[in-house]
């Protein structure tokens, strides 16, 4: 029996090989999702941690704060996806939740890890951080139930035959009763509109795929939403991250 010719002509007998033919249809420049090309265009991303990105300040989405004031977010154990620098993983952690944050990039996860010493055992602790594609081989080391999941900004940036895998791993991770926290680019502000099918002609995400409310609500189907709200813009001096060109979306598992 072939098995370990690469270039054999057949060459899919599961979904996940499915899915990564389908990744071959974009071209490499767009690929902001894999362990491989994905890494390294964040690697390189936040090397320059000197650039006006606005995630880049050290301030938690106003979204996630106004959600845990609210109560609608059970404490206990979070997931942070693509939790990038770390700041919703520390606000997290400082409101007494035990935080996993996974980013694909090393450099993301190392900024990450500088503003968060080890804590004195008094103190809550500190997030743990791991570097990896959530949705590949490092999800599966993702231990749940997570009482949340978190993920601001890590959906938009995943090619349409990726969510199956997405919603993979929120099946498996996120706990009965647990939510889901979703921050992507709003439709109309940010991101492309063109439809899922037309992405694979054009071959790339054209920099990241706009979300409405209604298509949030269509892809977590299996969850019941919670709300859904553009996020509040926030002045440069306020301790909260906030930018009108974000869509949030919370959404609780049955």
């Amino acid at each position: 029996m072939e098995t370990s010719d690469e270039g054999r002509a057949r060459h899919v007998r599961s979904v996940d090989d499915v899915l990564a033919l389908m990744d071959t249809l974009f071209d490499s420049t767009a690929d902001r999702w894999s362990d491989g090309a994905g890494r390294s265009w964040w690697d390189d991303f936040y090397t320059d941690r000197s650039r006006p990105v606005p995630f880049f300040v050290d301030k938690p989405d106003e979204n996630l704060v106004a959600w845990l004031d609210a109560g609608l977010v059970p404490p206990g154990r979070a997931l942070d996806l693509g939790c990038g620098a770390g700041r919703n993983a520390r606000h997290l952690a400082s409101r007494g939740f035990q935080v996993d944050g996974i980013d694909l990039s090393q450099t993301a996860v190392a900024w990450a890890r500088e503003h968060s010493p080890a804590q004195e055992p008094a103190q809550e602790p500190a997030p743990r951080f791991h570097v990896g594609d959530a949705i590949g081989e490092a999800g599966a080391t993702l231990t749940g139930p997570f009482d949340l999941v978190y993920d601001s900004g890590c959906l938009h940036h995943l090619p349409p035959h990726r969510r199956i895998a997405y919603l993979r791993l929120i099946d498996r991770v996120l706990a009965p009763g647990g939510v889901l926290g979703i921050v992507c680019f709003a439709d109309g502000q940010m991101g492309t509109s063109v439809p899922d099918a037309e992405l694979y002609l054009r071959g790339g995400l054209e920099g990241g795929l706009a979300f409405t409310p209604e298509s949030l609500r269509w892809i977590f189907q299996d969850l019941e939403p919670v709300e859904s709200r553009p996020m509040l813009a926030q002045d440069p001096e306020a301790t909260l991250f906030g930018e009108e060109f974000l869509l949030t979306a919370l959404f609780r598992r049955p």
